[in-house]
């Protein structure tokens, strides 16, 4: 496939990703406080869904595990503010198991191949083990945020959250220059502002 054909699956994942922070911090900039749009939630069903892709076709584990990480919480925090019931039932459906579809198709039809993804001339072990740990880190937000929002039942995004935030994307930036990945460094350096500005509301606004 084309490069440009990935990199504009890309690009368009993460003009997505930071479309949903923009939202969000507007509207918390609006009523000084963090808060949760419904919006910011699609956005980000949409663009994982989409980075995971963009990670299979760059032969890239380490995308593809972020994504693969995060995809359902989105789905519960559409659940939790009593929005994902309003997506059309087929929409639905195809939501919840397209990416277990494409994982089995591509696993029976021998597409994915483990010495690839983990063995790639491309990604030294040191790259692609820094790529994993700042995923999982980056993924560790959304399992808090999760945790956090179950216990208070309401879809929320606390202090925890975007200091994992900034953290995970400090190092998903480093991943990006080693990788020469601009995807990937593109959509960090917004977010990473971001979660600055939002680190620096809630200090605000629990003082």
């Amino acid at each position: 496939m084309n490069d440009w054909i990935i990199y504009s699956v890309g690009f368009l994942a993460q003009i997505l990703f930071s479309s949903r922070l923009i939202i969000q911090w507007i509207s918390s900039e609006k009523t000084k406080r963090v808060v949760t749009p419904t919006l910011f939630w699609t956005l980000s069903l949409i663009a994982s869904f989409l980075l995971f892709i963009y990670g299979y076709l760059r032969d890239d584990f380490a995308i593809m595990l972020g994504q693969a990480l995060t995809y359902f919480i989105y789905i519960r925090n559409l659940q939790l503010q009593n929005q994902w019931k309003k997506v059309p039932l087929i929409l639905r459906f195809t939501l919840l198991f397209m990416p277990i579809f494409i994982t089995l198709f591509y696993f029976n039809n021998n597409r994915i191949d483990i010495n690839i993804f983990f063995k790639n001339e491309d990604i030294p072990f040191w790259l692609l083990l820094l790529g994993i740990i700042s995923q999982v880190i980056f993924t560790l937000r959304f399992v808090y945020q999760w945790l956090y929002s179950e216990k208070h039942k309401s879809s929320s995004l606390p202090f925890g959250f975007w200091a994992l935030s900034l953290v995970g994307s400090l190092l998903i930036l480093t991943y990006a220059i080693f990788r020469q990945d601009p995807v990937l460094f593109v959509g960090h350096i917004l977010g990473t502002v971001i979660y600055i500005r939002n680190l620096i509301i809630l200090k605000k606004q629990n003082a």
